[in-house]
């Protein structure tokens, strides 16, 4: 804790997951191996001795740092309580909360597809290519499934697709479903897949480029069970 500046009272107020990063940017400052023996020196010290609800708030974010695979048990030391920083530790340095909220939000079972050709982007920060990834396999796979040729491209291959009495146009639902569900790909291939096949597209935030990969996710999703197939290998 050579740098520590917090007073008690704002280490209770923090939100757990900020303190959290405050704690492992320290220990990355000040190269620090042993989570047990910055406990101790908080424990010791005059600012926190007789603080126990600070005390308790640093041993809980140290439990959060843990759990969200920040640090872990360095396998070089003999100490059970000998840690390091983590590859995704350090991408939270460096990126922020945000990326990790963003990674945690993703932390599900993706579309096949999608788990092979997406996700492995998003990890990377790359999230303009993890997008743009994503919402080809659903162009591609609307492509597949009604038989388009390659050049109808984009908008107006959704609009061919799933126009009433299209080759994917529900034949069962409701006219305006019909529309509503044409509008819907449209309007996905649109907004997130055109604007990255003609120019740079700045996804500076993690959590909208993560929402855009679910919603490519649901699409393949319901053109599989359109199908009437279980979700397709990549």
């Amino acid at each position: 804790m050579q740098d520590w500046t917090l007073t008690p009272d704002e280490i209770v107020a923090l939100p757990l997951d900020e303190l959290a990063l405050r704690i492992l940017a320290d220990v990355k400052a000040n190269n620090e191996w042993n989570w047990r023996n910055w406990m101790l020196s908080a424990v010791q010290s005059s600012a926190y001795s007789r603080h126990p609800q600070a005390l308790r708030a640093l041993s809980e974010a140290w439990g959060w740092l843990r759990a969200n695979g920040l640090v872990a048990w360095d396998p070089s030391q003999d100490s059970a309580q000998a840690i390091f920083v983590t590859r995704r530790g350090d991408e939270v340095l460096d990126r922020g909360l945000g990326y990790l909220k963003a990674v945690q939000r993703l932390d599900v079972d993706l579309h096949p597809v999608l788990e092979a050709k997406a996700r492995p982007h998003f990890l990377r920060g790359d999230f303009e290519t993890a997008v743009f990834v994503a919402m080809k396999e659903v162009e591609v796979r609307v492509r597949a499934l009604s038989g388009a040729p390659d050049s109808l491209l984009g908008t107006k291959l959704m609009q061919h697709a799933f126009a009433p009495r299209g080759p994917l146009a529900d034949p069962d639902a409701d006219p305006g479903e019909v529309v509503a569900e044409m509008d819907l790909f449209k309007g996905a291939i649109g907004l997130f897949k055109n604007p990255s096949s003609h120019r740079p597209v700045d996804y500076a935030d993690a959590t909208a480029a993560a929402e855009i990969v679910l919603l490519a996710d649901l699409l393949l999703r319901l053109l599989d069970r359109r199908n009437g197939d279980k979700a397709t290998s990549p």
